[in-house]
């Protein structure tokens, strides 16, 4: 394991730092042609579509290159482009499983912002138990025939295609009978229904199919094989994101260190409070951590091991994380810290920097919620991890819980 860069990252580093800071955008991005347009200008510099091969539009580059451009995107506070990581997804999905006429149609065009996808995975019922999903895929001759509906699915009131996981044999057990189909979005059927969350965005979504025809072509990987599918590109998003949480919460730290040389307590800056600067400590601590287990995970993967059960702990690690570092933010800030409007630019998140506005740290607590609930519940990673890791079996991790809830009952007694 090896948690040191080498001189070409640290160079590659220098490079996309400075070309950040020359070219990142001064003000929101509101419309989707400025996404769009951002999205392209980071794909032609090299820092979109990396780590694909050129003869299906990406730039190759090692995971470290990757992962070191998401977390430069998230020091310089700059957008990420269209779709996040999310693009990633759906590349690696093609491109393992896809057949050579759909990574010749699509993939380039992911990569260059030219297609938003949406993933069709989550269900009322079938989210963090994904294999419980209902939504049919019927064979019909040439076609597949789609009715149910499909929920938290991001960006897809603008998306041109689908990746839809759907039932296409009610008989098999529940993980063998799921199909994996690209859907275009347009086809007659389809209904798409914003969501407004607590934060107030809306780029959840609702799905409704009714009767939507998809050509038999569009079948991804081969009939019954969409769990197989969604278990294998589902790491690309947990591998790939770590570092950028990093980023993106040492760039918070910093701010705050910021905020606290100007924020008072009992007369005197924060920074000279003991309590705040053990609370600071504490966030500092934590971040460390992460970056350490980041670096982990992708020396791994650059000695071309597949991600494994680390990638679990990963995932709960950033959300725990997440959670913790904004709780003790608000601890910090006070009042300030529960204002959705109106911060004072002294005290906001951002100070009006790559977003344009004083940014909310309130909504950063908000959206940290999340973060043990998508991608995977906290719940679901612990069970692969008792299971697979732990070698728990089902049946002593149901007596285990049992036994917990009769002391924590007794207890409340």
């Amino acid at each position: 394991m090896d948690l040191t860069y080498t001189a070409d990252d640290t160079a590659f580093r220098q490079r996309v730092r400075r070309w950040l800071a020359e070219q990142t955008p001064r003000t929101k991005l509101r419309t989707l042609e400025e996404r769009r347009a951002w999205h392209r200008q980071l794909y032609d510099a090299g820092y979109r579509g990396t780590g694909w091969p050129r003869e299906y539009g990406g730039h190759e580059a090692r995971p470290m290159e990757q992962a070191i451009v998401v977390e430069e995107l998230a020091r310089a506070n700059a957008p990420v482009g269209l779709d996040g990581l999310g693009i990633d997804i759906y590349v690696a999905t093609l491109m393992h499983h896809g057949t050579e006429r759909q990574k010749r149609d699509h993939v380039a065009k992911l990569l260059t912002g030219e297609e938003i996808w949406c993933q069709l995975y989550s269900e009322p019922n079938a989210g963090s138990d994904l294999a419980s999903l209902q939504c049919r895929a019927d064979v019909a001759g040439d076609a597949f025939v789609i009715n149910g509906q499909k929920i938290w699915t991001s960006d897809a009131y603008h998306a041109d295609w689908g990746l839809l996981l759907a039932r296409t044999d009610r008989d098999a057990p529940k993980h063998r009978g799921i199909s994996c189909l690209m859907v275009d979005m347009a086809l007659p059927g389809i209904e798409v229904r914003r969501i407004k969350q607590i934060s107030g965005s809306e780029e959840f979504c609702e799905v409704f199919f009714t009767n939507v025809r998809v050509a038999a072509g569009d079948l991804v990987g081969g009939l019954n094989a969409g769990w197989r599918i969604a278990q294998t590109t589902l790491s690309y998003e947990r591998v790939g994101s770590t570092l950028g949480h990093v980023g993106r919460l040492q760039n918070a730290f910093e701010r705050m260190i910021a905020v606290c040389r100007t924020l008072k307590r009992a007369g005197r800056p924060a920074i000279e409070d003991p309590i705040t600067r053990q609370k600071l400590g504490e966030v500092a601590t934590g971040i460390e951590v992460l970056r350490y287990a980041a670096l982990r995970l992708l020396s791994g993967v650059e000695k071309g091991r597949r991600p494994g059960p680390e990638a679990s702990i990963a995932k709960l690690h950033v959300a725990r994380l997440d959670q913790r570092v904004q709780e003790l933010f608000q601890d910090i800030l006070g009042p300030y810290g529960l204002l959705t409007d109106g911060v004072p630019e002294a005290f906001a998140l951002e100070a009006g920097a790559a977003y344009g506005e004083p940014g909310s740290w309130a909504y950063a607590l908000v959206w940290s919620r999340a973060g043990t609930i998508y991608g995977g519940s906290a719940e679901i990673q612990k069970t692969i991890l008792g299971e697979r890791v732990l070698g728990l079996p089902k049946e002593v991790r149901r007596d285990r819980i049992a036994a917990a809830a009769s002391e924590r009952a007794g207890a409340g007694g």
